[in-house]
């Protein structure tokens, strides 16, 4: 009888972190999808409407410090 309740508990646990993962998965990929990551061009576009004129080093370092800054 206790190993049935025990076996029941660790099912149970199982089906929830099974359940858990796909439903965060999901909303991270819809997140994801509606506020995609920064890339190079979205950084040089910000640049420019703020009156800065986007070089390629400016922008390589600017995405490796919020690389950096993320991690």
């Amino acid at each position: 009888m206790l190993w049935q309740f025990i076996l029941v508990g660790v099912l149970a646990l199982l089906v929830g972190v099974a359940l858990g993962f796909f439903i965060a998965r999901k909303y991270m990929m819809s997140y994801l999808k509606k506020n995609p990551p920064i890339n190079e061009q979205m950084l040089k576009m910000m640049m420019m409407q703020m009156g800065m004129k986007p070089s390629q080093k400016k922008i390589n370092q600017m995405m490796a410090a919020m690389n950096k800054q993320s991690k």
